[in-house]
C-alpha cells in the first residue's frame, strides 16, 4: 500500500454499496499505534434540521469494510445501523 497522510482521506467521499447512499467525508481515523495500520474510519452521521443544527453522531467504519479506495471516493460494504457511534471521544479515557 503506498505511503497516504490523513489529509489524503479527508477529501475522500464515503459512499455505502449496499444502497447506494452517500455519507459524506472522512472526518477521522482509528489507528492501532503499535501495529501502525488503520483500525476504521469515522464519517459523520445523518445532518439534523438539513445541516443546520450538525449532525446526529457518527458512523463508525471498519477497515474490513472498506472495499476500493479511488483518487476521490471511498466504497464500503456495511450495515449503517450497526456502526452508529455518539460523539468521538477528543482525548482517550474521556
Amino acid at each position: 500500500m503506498p505511503c497516504c497522510r490523513f489529509t489524503d482521506y479527508q477529501c475522500r467521499e464515503v459512499i455505502n454499496v449496499c444502497d447506494g447512499s452517500r455519507l459524506g467525508c472522512v472526518c477521522d481515523l482509528e489507528v492501532d499505534l503499535p501495529e501502525g495500520r488503520i483500525c476504521a474510519i469515522f464519517v459523520p452521521g445523518p445532518g439534523r434540521l438539513y445541516g443546520l443544527l450538525g449532525h446526529d453522531g457518527y458512523y463508525r467504519i471498519p477497515w474490513t469494510c472498506i472495499k476500493r479506495i479511488g483518487n476521490d471516493i471511498i466504497l464500503v460494504e456495511t450495515d449503517l445501523s450497526a456502526c452508529r457511534v455518539g460523539k468521538l471521544r477528543s482525548k482517550p479515557g474521556k
